[in-house]
């Protein structure tokens, strides 16, 4: 049987790397940030190749322009519901599993009040990329394997993102973490199963929601499908509401 998750090598740029190097390092890129994805010809993104190549640009320099590409959004922003946006950022982007619901929320409400861009700039720039990837080091799945200063739990729960070099991460469009991370609960181990074509339903909390004035409260609750889950939170983040929680309904 093959293992569930394997680990990609450590791939990295140097000033004395040969052509075939260079071009290593550019699949591999494509690779990590477009989840295993098949990339056309037509679909490359030759100016960034390019400056890549004759060292205008850094790795990371040029994860970013993969990260923000429109392949990129269109297979991963666009057509996933958020919770699933974050983990696959979090997965290719910093090659970990999101640590608790608390981490989730943050770059969820990220995404919608400062948009998609911001979003990406948020991994790509923070101390934890610094110090795992630097300047010139292709970002590779490091959940399988423990990290300082990370909780053991991430270890299960990088089996749920990553099923091997032959999945890819648009195959599943649903959560894969939810109820474990919202419960801090540690994820099991399981071989894939078919999906379930009944549409899962979230409950999300919502403080100082203005919805539906003049009966307010406190705390709103609102139950949406996951194909919902888009339009509901940019309604919230119009009307002045707060994102307290985001849960799957079980």
């Amino acid at each position: 049987m093959a293992s569930l998750v394997i680990d990609s090598p450590k791939v990295e740029l140097w000033a004395t790397s040969s052509t075939d190097e260079v071009e290593a390092v550019i699949r591999a890129v494509y690779k990590q940030v477009l989840g295993n994805a098949h990339l056309m010809d037509s679909e490359r993104l030759i100016t960034g190749e390019s400056q890549l190549r004759d060292r205008k640009i850094t790795v990371r320099d040029f994860v970013r322009i993969v990260a923000k590409s429109e392949f990129y959004r269109a297979r991963f922003f666009e057509s996933s519901a958020p919770y699933r946006f974050v983990e696959l950022n979090f997965k290719h982007l910093l090659g970990r599993a999101p640590e608790d619901q608390a981490e989730i929320s943050e770059h969820i409400r990220r995404s919608v009040e400062s948009g998609y861009e911001a979003e990406i700039d948020s991994y790509l720039d923070s101390e934890e990329y610094t110090a795992a990837f630097g300047e010139n080091v292709v970002p590779y799945f490091r959940g399988t394997k423990s990290i300082v200063g990370r909780k053991q739990v991430e270890y299960n729960r990088m089996f749920g993102l990553v099923r091997g070099f032959a999945g890819t991460s648009s195959a599943i469009k649903d959560s894969k973490l939810l109820y474990s991370v919202a419960t801090n609960s540690t994820a099991k181990i399981t071989l894939p199963t078919v999906i379930s074509s009944t549409e899962k339903r979230f409950k999300i909390l919502v403080k100082g929601s203005k919805f539906d004035s003049p009966r307010r409260r406190s705390v709103t609750e609102y139950i949406v499908p996951a194909s919902k889950m888009t339009p509901q939170i940019q309604r919230i983040n119009r009307t002045s509401g707060t994102i307290v929680s985001i849960t799957e309904i079980v």
